[in-house]
């Protein structure tokens, strides 16, 4: 479950756990109580971010970044251009490297997908998804092709579709990968306005069947979210991991 080295940082809060302490102190049966509550907690949780800090080509990006989710949940990361939403997502994902904190998840329950479609544009449409289909394990494709309207679209090259059908080319993968964190960067982009709609109705449809998503996005998804702005959680300026410092 631990793919990171572990640190003592705890998985709630000093400042939780100083909650918890004062409602359970010298109460043996609140104290079970407690921690009941906590395993069922940890149980159901997905994926656990703490104290996390990374950096891109040398530099930290952020720090201190501490966040879980839960089955049901989805997190919309924030912040401007450079920022850090995709390091953070790579991170995740296990594509980065991260410099200090801890991610605490099950590496087979992510499936990320970035701002590249990844599509092959020899393929058609419909031989696209029966690859993928086969990768991941034989999920109904033609049910991918119909949510995300590619139907009439599946016999010809993705190579001559829109940009905007590209991407439903892209993200109809999801409905393929059965794993329950979807990793999302910048999924509504080349979209039009029902295209949109659609997304969030699956993402939507995903999220009520226990499935999370982690999103960064600059839009309104039209979803209840919890906001992460990665901007309160900036490196000071100048700040360089130690890799960097041994070329200095």
């Amino acid at each position: 479950m631990i793919r990171r080295p572990p640190r003592s940082t705890p998985l709630y809060s000093s400042a939780a756990s100083d909650v918890y302490k004062r409602q359970y102190v010298f109460s043996p049966s609140n104290l079970i109580l407690f921690l009941l509550e906590k395993l069922v907690y940890v149980l159901h949780m997905l994926l656990s971010v703490e104290n996390l800090a990374v950096s891109r080509g040398g530099i930290c990006l952020f720090e201190g970044l501490n966040f879980t989710v839960s089955p049901g949940q989805f997190i919309s990361l924030t912040g401007g251009n450079g920022v850090g939403k995709t390091t953070l997502l790579r991170s995740i994902a296990g594509l980065q490297p991260i410099d200090d904190g801890k991610i605490v998840a099950n590496l087979d329950d992510f499936v990320f997908a970035g701002d590249s479609n990844g599509v092959k544009s020899a393929l058609t449409v419909l031989e696209n998804l029966r690859f993928w289909n086969t990768i991941f394990g034989g999920k109904n494709l033609h049910e991918a092709l119909s949510k995300f309207h590619l139907k009439k679209f599946e016999n010809r090259f993705a190579g001559k579709l829109s940009a905007g059908q590209k991407r439903r080319l892209s993200l109809a993968r999801l409905l393929l990968t059965d794993k329950p964190i979807w990793l999302l960067d910048e999924p509504t982009v080349s979209l039009d306005k029902k295209s949109m709609e659609e997304f969030s109705k699956i993402l939507k449809n995903h999220l009520e069947v226990g499935g999370a998503a982690v999103i960064a996005t600059h839009i309104d998804i039209g979803l209840t979210s919890l906001s992460l702005n990665l901007e309160d959680y900036k490196s000071k300026p100048g700040d360089i991991n130690a890799s960097a410092e041994a070329f200095l």
